[in-house]
């Protein structure tokens, strides 16, 4: 079942609006749009959302405190001196997500190696700026001398002010050396906690990392994000007729591609909560194991367009950069691009442009029926790439009638009339078609480009891989694309309209333990690195437990199976001396091998700056202990086989790209509906296929087939 992201004059949240939807289907029962829904026939329920990037690009979080040491309050408006567009005259800076800041006048440092050998016979060293000062042993194992203790009736002075005149509720805190030393943090939060802030996002908590900035703009984002998130959730569960969802476990979609229980959703985790479904549900729906050909996903929505790559396992950024703000958490590596079904056709100058900006689900695309402007979707519909008669009638203002195509249709001669009327001067003109045409091929270019950066620029050949197009809008644009790609096969899954949803049924539960560590890597260190992974694992199990998951721990099985753990170790190393480490993992058979994690060190530092540190020791600033619960129950499913030829239920013209001329070429092209199809079909192009939630362009110089489960590869020829 698809609805409408967004469509107020009809229900005021779609995801509560589908559920209730499927429970009348499912129970034979009319649910009163207007009362709560029941909760008696629901076990669980997961999702995915895009609220908090969407407050994220628009600055609509909450009104935010960034408490700091003293003497750093410009910390988040300087950053990191990046400088993206450096020809751009009229560049602004992106706007900060604090509103206030309040210094503590604390300070602690780490002690230097070199005073530290002058007095290693010491149990504990002496100060190196004052005898007066105490030193301690940091989370790290370093030694930490106390320059400066927060005085807390100045803090409490300071944060109650800015809270009584200011009526911020939501506060980040981030202090020099927090990773190591958290204890000036956590004093500063509870006496936050007292003065009643309602969100208090401590940087050593959330992410207890080296470098104070991508700390303090984590934790601020976090702070700035998780109200929103905490209202959407109230007014989600106050639309069923148990607001608390005590029987329902609710768990939701993270960045890193993991499930999280609902009370642990927050506001750092959740910026690729939406797409990252997607990637899940493709990559353990459509990875072969055997043949082990890595995939390019390429999920057209909407709005946007999110491209990765899956070659066995999922790759995970850890530094990233969303809106002007650098977020230092697990993230699967997904691209977006501003170009989806609803993006914005214009002629400006000369040119047709496709977005960024977008119609939107309200009122959305000229055929929505409520007063649209043209979009990519309207130019798929326009040259008969989308059959209103085989969509669903949710559209117009009373949700009942089907796409329009003849208002695409004059909206595109309307648009034509307009460029011809500026093209006239230089003795040239464009039908509809070709502008409806040349549309797409913007469009088609601007959502490679993406592709190429995940591909090309880390070293991969896009040619290599099996292009994974799904999301409403993909499957229109698999061939053009695969095509712009060199790539010669696309998988077309069964379920491509709603993989994003299906893969938040085959999603893991994840729990994540990182801890900040100063050791050199060397034979003897390893082993006190495989006694914290054992006592992060123990807490990581105790976690899961106390929240009611069952796990098990089971070798030699070649499927997961419910409840089992897979664990994956990280240690974040780096060259002595340098500022650039990297999150290394290896093959959980080399895990306890410490050639493992120095061999992938190396080759991943040759490949991605080109030159090694030869004769530098390599130091594990961070150990990072993931562990995945397998939740799905999800058996592949097998369609009966066909040997006959396949049959057309109609047939239809289709306006299609001449590959000699570049000319609109109408085709009559055969329409088949995937359900008749069996396992072995084979369909030339040019063809249409239909499933429930999707449309499959097959182009005039591409062939299709069935698989056994139902989903659908096309090789694409050249």
């Amino acid at each position: 079942m698809k609805l409408l992201s967004n469509d107020p004059d009809n229900y005021p949240d779609a995801p509560r609006e589908g559920i209730r939807r499927i429970l009348e289907k499912h129970t034979g029962k009319k649910l009163d749009k207007k009362k709560p829904v029941p909760t008696e026939d629901i076990e669980w329920i997961r999702m995915g959302t895009t609220v908090a990037t969407n407050a994220l690009l628009e600055r609509t979080g909450s009104r935010t405190l960034f408490v700091v040491t003293k003497g750093l309050r410009d910390l988040l408006s300087i950053g990191n001196q990046s400088r993206p567009k450096i020809f751009d005259l009229t560049l602004k800076r992106a706007q900060a997500l604090n509103e206030k800041v309040v210094e503590i006048d604390e300070r602690v440092i780490l002690l230097p190696p070199s005073h530290l050998d002058l007095h290693k016979d010491l149990e504990t060293p002496p100060p190196f700026y004052s005898p007066t000062n105490k030193v301690v042993k940091s989370t790290t194992g370093d030694w930490i001398e106390i320059l400066k203790e927060p005085n807390e009736e100045e803090i409490r002075e300071d944060l109650k002010r800015i809270r009584e005149e200011e009526g911020i509720e939501s506060v980040s805190i981030c202090l020099l050396h927090s990773y190591a030393f958290p204890l000036h943090e956590e004093m500063v939060g509870q006496i936050c906690k007292s003065l009643g802030f309602h969100q208090i996002s401590l940087s050593s908590h959330l992410m207890p990392m080296i470098k104070i900035l991508p700390r303090a703009q984590t934790a601020t984002l976090d702070a700035y994000l998780t109200p929103l998130i905490r209202d959407y959730l109230e007014s989600f569960c106050g639309g069923f007729d148990d607001p608390e969802m005590k029987k329902v476990d609710v768990s939701f979609m993270m960045s890193d591609g993991g499930l999280c229980q609902m009370d642990k959703f927050c506001g750092f985790k959740s910026i690729l909560s939406g797409p990252a479904g997607g990637v899940v549900g493709y990559a353990k729906s459509a990875y072969d194991s055997a043949h082990k050909t890595p995939l390019i996903g390429f999920d057209m929505g909407g709005t946007s367009t999110d491209v990765s790559r899956y070659d066995g396992r999922f790759s995970h950024v850890y530094d990233t950069e969303t809106a002007g703000v650098v977020i230092q958490a697990p993230q699967l590596d997904i691209n977006t691009v501003a170009a989806g079904g609803g993006s914005k056709l214009r002629f400006q100058n000369g040119l047709l442009t496709v977005g960024p900006d977008s119609v939107g689900a309200h009122p959305g695309p000229v055929c929505y029926r409520k007063g649209g402007s043209l979009s990519v979707t309207d130019a798929n519909l326009f040259l008969g790439r989308l059959l209103p008669p085989f969509f669903p009638n949710i559209f117009g203002p009373t949700e009942d009638q089907p796409l329009d195509k003849e208002a695409t249709a004059a909206a595109f001669h309307q648009l034509e009339t307009e460029v011809n009327l500026e093209l006239k001067a230089s003795g040239t003109s464009m039908t509809a078609e070709e502008l409806a045409l040349g549309f797409i091929r913007v469009a088609n270019e601007a959502m490679s480009r993406p592709i190429r950066s995940i591909t090309e620029a880390k070293g991969h050949s896009a040619g290599d891989h099996i292009l994974v197009c799904f999301g409403g809008a993909g499957p229109q644009h698999a061939c053009a694309i695969a095509r712009n790609l060199m790539v010669r096969r696309v998988l077309l899954p069964r379920f491509s309209g709603i993989l994003s949803a299906f893969g938040l049924g085959l999603a893991d539960f994840v729990h994540e333990v990182q801890q900040p560590v100063s050791l050199e890597y060397r034979p003897d260190v390893f082993a006190l690195v495989l006694e914290r992974v054992e006592d992060m694992k123990k807490t990581i199990k105790d976690q899961m437990q106390a929240r009611g998951l069952k796990v098990r721990e089971e070798r030699g099985a070649e499927e997961k199976k419910e409840g089992q753990i897979d664990w994956q170790i990280f240690l974040n190393m780096r060259y002595d001396g340098t500022n650039t480490s990297l999150m290394v993992d290896t093959l959980p058979l080399h895990q306890n091998d410490i050639g493992h994690y120095l061999e992938s060190f190396v080759a991943r530092y040759k490949k991605e700056f080109g030159f090694l540190i030869e004769g530098r020791s390599v130091r594990i600033d961070d150990i990072r202990v993931r562990a995945s619960v397998s939740s799905s129950t999800f058996v592949p499913s097998h369609i009966p086989s066909q040997a006959d030829e396949p049959v057309a239920i109609c047939e239809t013209p289709v306006v299609f790209e001449d590959e000699e001329t570049g000319k609109p070429l109408t085709l009559t092209t055969k329409v088949f509906d995937l359900k008749l199809l069996g396992s072995g079909a084979i369909i030339k192009g040019p063809s249409i296929i239909l499933n429930d939630t999707s449309t499959y362009l097959i182009d005039p110089s591409s062939t299709a087939s069935v698989l056994e489960n139902g989903d659908v590869l096309v090789e694409v020829f050249p």
